[in-house]
């Protein structure tokens, strides 16, 4: 071989080399995934060692379910599988994904638990009101559309066959998963992670967080902050520590508009067709599950103050409420979330304790509404 050849083969393996280097580079804890979906963000952070090449293909991964998710529950996509079965022909059965049913059967199932104040047949009064994908004028409908459109609401209206992987629309009625489908995939990408074999690591999907093993890798706990429900710059009122669980926040002060200079939530009351209007203005529900979690917390946003911490009561929901008192704030808690960080730490930090039914006269008064969830 002439001396060139041997130049250029030796080039070639030095290059080989320096590239299977970079790849199989160690990266030290924490390591951060993030980027843009839904509408909203992704942020992954892994408390363990990955190499280069690793992170890559966990990115490639993460991006996969989170994609996956999106074609089915969108409704924000012309090709999306939601899209389609809204679009089916009434009282026709329609075959649907495994995810799709599953993440039905936890609407359902919370919709029965909380008397219909959590019900995804709500989404023609959420588009009605501008929140949703036909894009109308920020205004206040008038009375007789709202009472079309709820007429025409209830889970009665969708019958769902989980064992056969089918549902059918009774009315015309369009189906809205926003309530449910964040939280469905933050469980997803966390599912992704254990099955790729990682222990410690933080899922936070626009807020919606699911964690697991260790901050540090070996005993801290990850910890997260509760937002001041109010508008401008994020500001933790609380700090949580989490260990192999997950939250979701429900408020009524970032996706709103104004008219006449009221403040209408985002949040649609499916019995009234209205938006919310009550001192409620966040909640945190914790719980393994963050597609079910989400759903209460927007189910408990609904009922309010009084109604809402009777249901986690019920339901042994580790809820927190933050609820609005003049200029301040009022922080309830239920038995379940005080059995989980302890009553003394929440008597510290000013957090009431529930263990009892809330006063009438604390209930849900109406209010011109001005959300909660940010990472410490």
């Amino acid at each position: 071989m002439s001396l060139p050849s041997l130049r250029l083969a030796f080039l070639t393996l030095l290059l080989v080399a320096l590239l299977a280097g970079c790849s199989e580079r160690t990266l030290e804890p924490p390591v951060t995934l993030e980027g843009d979906i839904f509408g909203t963000f992704y942020q992954v952070t892994i408390a363990e060692p990955i190499t280069a090449e690793r992170r890559d293909a966990l990115e490639e991964g993460i991006l996969a379910e989170l994609e996956s998710v999106d074609a089915s529950m969108s409704t924000y996509r012309d090709d999306a599988e939601l899209v389609a079965f809204n679009h089916a022909p009434v009282g026709e059965w329609q075959r649907l994904s495994a995810p799709l049913v599953e993440v039905l059967a936890i609407a359902r199932s919370v919709a029965e638990a909380s008397d219909g104040a959590f019900d995804v047949t709500v989404g023609g009064l959420v588009n009605l009101w501008s929140f949703g994908p036909e894009a109308r004028p920020r205004e206040v409908p008038e009375d007789a559309l709202i009472e079309a459109r709820l007429a025409e609401v209830g889970m009665d209206t969708l019958e769902l066959d989980v064992e056969a992987r089918r549902a059918r629309r009774l009315k015309d009625v369009f189906v809205d998963l926003s309530g449910v489908a964040k939280g469905h995939a933050t469980d997803r990408v966390a599912d992704y992670l254990a099955e790729q074999g990682l222990e410690h690591y933080l899922v936070n999907l626009g807020g919606e967080l699911e964690v697991a093993g260790f901050r540090d890798g070996e005993a801290e706990p990850w910890r997260v902050g509760v937002e001041i429900p109010r508008d401008g710059r994020p500001q933790a009122k609380y700090v949580l520590p989490l260990e192999a669980t997950s939250v979701a926040t429900s408020g009524d002060y970032r996706n709103y508009f104004e008219a006449d200079g009221r403040r209408y939530s985002h949040t649609i009351d499916p019995r009234t067709g209205r938006p919310i209007r009550h001192r409620l203005a966040s909640v945190t529900v914790v719980d393994p599950s963050n597609a079910r979690a989400d759903a209460w917390a927007t189910a408990l946003s609904v009922l309010g103050e009084r109604e809402g911490m009777a249901a986690a009561r019920e339901q042994g929901l580790a809820v927190l409420m933050l609820v609005r008192r003049g200029d301040g704030w009022q922080s309830l808690a239920s038995p379940a979330f005080a059995a989980r960080f302890g009553r003394d730490t929440l008597a510290e930090m000013g957090v009431e304790v529930v263990d009892a039914p809330l006063a009438a006269a604390r209930g849900n008064t109406d209010v011109d509404a001005g959300p909660s969830d940010a990472l410490e």
